[in-house]
């Protein structure tokens, strides 16, 4: 329980609490607004204090490190393991607190540096939440093997579920304490505080973890910069075993290469003898055709009959008569040596090409010879040049093979991966629902607790249904007429009030619940009577502390139970915002 919060600061306004049912009241002015002012009449500045006292964080726009408070201490008094302490914190120096009580019997006093007083000791906002979290909800004070990692209980985490933060969201759901507060906190929050199994929505966390990394790998196979090195399966496959047999085929052609350092001249001189068969063999050819001609000719050359030269002398001698006459045998031997000449020079320009022929062909035959001994040299190896781009494109395409076996694994494994999680997946359900059938006897005290306190608001009681999903645990209240912020608030009554009542029976609560005036917003005077009615009976019957902050004007004149003082129940100290030293703080800032 707390006892009390006060501060250096001259203008604060000490409080003092006593068991059972505190109400803070504050009155609201018509004319007074807090626009202009960070803490207003200071109910909601009572939330933050309690939590910068009890390990919450001290940003750099916490109301405690504001100009007018980052200089001032404030001190609680509260109950830790059956004795009174005294915590003390500034905006100034918020990652160190002191304690004043009597200290040194507690097993954590390691943790606890002595300062120039006594009975006063300095602890680290770190231990503080630690040493908090043990004595309140029994989370180890040393991390072991269950709260390693990043998904367990914590102290804020827990806490926060009994005094709610306005300013964080804390009012907009049972299941959860702030409006950022991740669905895998809130799942092990809870299990933990109901005495479920929390070690199970941790792993659902976990298995969403790797859900989300295999389905970003998936997208990233499709689309974007990433999209070259994933593909399916099948796919990767497929390229793999037509690279590795281009690969392989390379190997076997450097395997049998042989390197002809002269490869360039040999390649010219097979080019140049190749070019001089094609002259020579064009050559032949105007031969074969000259040849053609000349024996054509000769055949053509055969010397004319008597008849011919005796009707050419007789037109002769019409022509010419003045022409000596020769004897027709003369003429004939003359005109056969001419025949004989023609036919001579013939034969011998025939002989001449048919020489030219042979001489070429052996010619070509011998050149050929030598091609042939070239090309045979030139196929068995090649040019240095030509080696070396054999090697360049072996080694990409043993790269490629590499790179290609990596993204074949990687894609095999996603795969894999996602009928594994699938897997895990059913299983964890299936792990899940058996613990919850194995706490029966819990989850129906919860049931049973919360349908008891909304049946003392409403006629119609709500219900908590706690089940599985393929997500992890599921918490959900229902009470008739949700929809209504007055109702949504009131859910939010019944789960806290459920929450300490449990919390106090397996001794794993702070001992006190908190509620903000934000809580009754829209809720009808009735059941803001009822609610108070309840808190009291309740703190009363566990042993819990429970303090209200609420605006004079909210508070019902009626609707009590004829047993019921209210009044009794009023702090001493009132609020105001009518006047800039009414406040908790007495005083206003930006």
């Amino acid at each position: 329980m707390i006892h009390g919060i006060t501060s250096d600061l001259p203008s604060f306004k000490t409080l003092t609490f006593g068991p059972g049912l505190n109400i803070l009241l504050a009155d609201k002015s018509r004319t007074a607004t807090d626009r202009h002012s960070r803490n207003g009449a200071g109910k909601t500045s009572l939330i933050e204090l309690i939590h910068f006292l009890l390990g919450a964080d001290c940003r750099k726009d916490s109301i405690f490190r504001a100009d007018p408070l980052k200089d001032r201490s404030f001190r609680m008094t509260l109950d830790l393991d059956h004795r009174a302490v005294t915590v003390t914190r500034s905006g100034a120096t918020p990652a160190k607190l002191l304690l004043d009580g009597d200290l040194p019997g507690w097993p954590w006093h390691s943790h606890l540096m002595p300062t120039d007083r006594v009975d006063r000791y300095s602890i680290s906002n770190e231990h503080w939440k630690a040493l908090l979290g043990h004595l309140w909800f029994g989370l180890p004070v040393d991390e072991d093997a269950d709260t390693s990692g990043p998904f367990k209980p914590t102290f804020r985490s827990l806490f926060s579920y009994f005094v709610r933060r306005q300013a964080s969201g804390g009012f907009l759901g049972v299941e959860r304490q702030a409006e950022k507060q991740q669905t895998w906190d809130q799942q092990i929050a809870i299990s933990y505080l109901l005495g479920l199994d929390w070690r199970l929505p941790r792993q659902f966390q976990e298995l969403r973890g790797q859900e989300k990394l295999v389905r970003e790998l998936g997208r990233a196979g499709k689309a974007g910069e990433l999209g070259r090195f994933f593909g399916r399966a099948a796919d990767l496959r497929t390229r793999l075993t037509v690279t590795e047999a281009r690969a392989q085929e390379f190997r076997e052609r450097l395997r049998t290469f042989h390197v002809v350092p002269e490869y360039a001249d040999l390649e010219r001189e097979a080019a140049a003898i190749t070019q001089e068969i094609a002259n020579l063999n064009n050559d032949n050819v105007v031969d074969r055709d000259l040849l053609i001609q000349l024996r054509e000719s000769l055949d053509g050359e055969d010397a004319p009959g008597i008849q011919q030269v005796e009707k050419l002398y007789a037109e002769a001698g019409v022509v010419l008569p003045d022409l000596v006459s020769r004897r027709i045998h003369e003429v004939e031997d003359f005109h056969r040596a001419v025949v004989q000449n023609r036919r001579a020079h013939l034969s011998a320009e025939i002989q001449s090409a048919e020489d030219r022929i042979r001489e070429r062909e052996q010619h070509i035959v011998d050149r050929d010879r030598r091609r042939v001994q070239l090309m045979a040299i030139l196929q068995e190896g090649g040019a240095l040049e030509h080696y070396v781009a054999l090697r360049e494109e072996l080694g990409r395409l043993e790269a490629e093979v590499e790179g290609l076996r990596q993204r074949l694994e990687l894609a095999e494994r996603l795969e894999s991966t996602r009928a594994e999680l699938d897997v895990e997946k059913a299983s964890l359900v299936r792990a899940l629902r058996n613990d919850l059938h194995e706490r029966d006897g819990a989850i129906r005290h919860a049931i049973l607790t919360f349908e008891n306190l909304s049946k003392s608001l409403y006629e119609n009681a709500g219900s908590l249904s706690i089940g599985d999903s393929p997500h992890g645990p599921t918490f959900e209240v229902q009470i008739q007429g949700q929809r209504s912020k007055g109702i949504t608030n009131m859910q939010i009554f019944c789960f806290d009030l459920m929450l300490i009542v449990l919390g106090q029976e397996r001794q794993r609560s702070p001992g006190f619940l908190v509620h903000d005036s934000h809580l009754f917003d829209g809720v009808d005077e009735r059941q803001i009577a009822n609610a108070l009615q309840v808190g009291a009976r309740l703190a009363e019957q566990h042993g819990f502390q429970y303090i209200v902050t609420l605006n004079s004007d909210v508070l019902p004149s009626r609707g009590y139970q004829a047993d019921f003082d209210i009044e009794r129940y009023i702090m001493p100290v009132r609020l105001t915002d009518a006047t800039e030293t009414g406040g908790l703080f007495g005083l206003r800032f930006e």
